[in-house]
This record gives structure tokens, C-alpha cells and sequence, in this order.
């Protein structure tokens, strides 16, 4: 079993605007995410399944051309290789899952 404390965990800034925390289990990862209002990610893919849960404000966010705002309760399921990218419209707290788990993250 693993326990962790969010708050003790090192927070990095992988994207400008967009500071993470992770926790790698043995075949996920999860991404707790602040993000300030206004920072952009790029469009981007990767092998990973991934599942965004729309914790705190409000982000435009588009899956394979297809783009939506999200608020808080939004869940989307990213399949793998699906070119992503988003905004955010105002500071915004989001937890992605990764599966399997992001070597990359580590």
C-alpha cells in the first residue's frame, strides 16, 4: 500500500501556467494539476489512455478537433494517440489518470 500527502510532494512546472504533482502507481499515474488562467498546452499525443476529471474552474479543451469547455464534474476519456490541447479560461485544479503508467512523469 501506498499513502501519500499531496502537499508533500514536489510541485513542478512541465508546461508554463500548468504546475503538477504525480503519483505513480504500479500501472497508472495521476497528474493533480494548477493551472493558471490563461496558460495554454499545445496539441500533443502520447500512448497513454488518459482521463481528465474537472476538479476547480474552467478550461476549453479539445480532443481530436472536437472542443468543449469543462467545469468542475466534466470527466473525458482520452483514447490513446488522440491529439489533445486546451486553455484555461480561468485557474483550474484537474486530476489526470494515465494508463499505463507515464515513464516520462517520473
Amino acid at each position: 500500500m501506498q499513502y501519500h500527502q499531496l502537499d508533500s510532494i514536489e510541485a513542478r512546472e512541465l508546461v508554463q501556467g500548468f504546475t503538477v504533482r504525480f503519483v505513480h502507481a504500479e500501472s497508472m499515474t495521476f497528474a493533480y494539476w494548477e493551472i493558471d488562467r490563461g496558460a495554454a498546452l499545445p496539441g500533443h499525443a502520447h500512448p497513454h489512455e488518459q482521463v481528465v476529471n474537472m476538479l476547480a474552474g474552467k478550461f476549453e479543451f479539445t480532443v481530436d478537433g472536437d472542443t468543449r469547455a469543462l467545469v468542475p464534474g466534466d470527466v473525458v476519456v482520452i483514447p490513446p494517440n488522440a491529439v489533445h490541447s486546451g486553455k484555461a479560461l480561468t485557474d483550474c485544479r484537474i486530476l489526470d489518470v494515465f494508463h499505463p503508467v507515464r515513464e516520462d512523469y517520473r
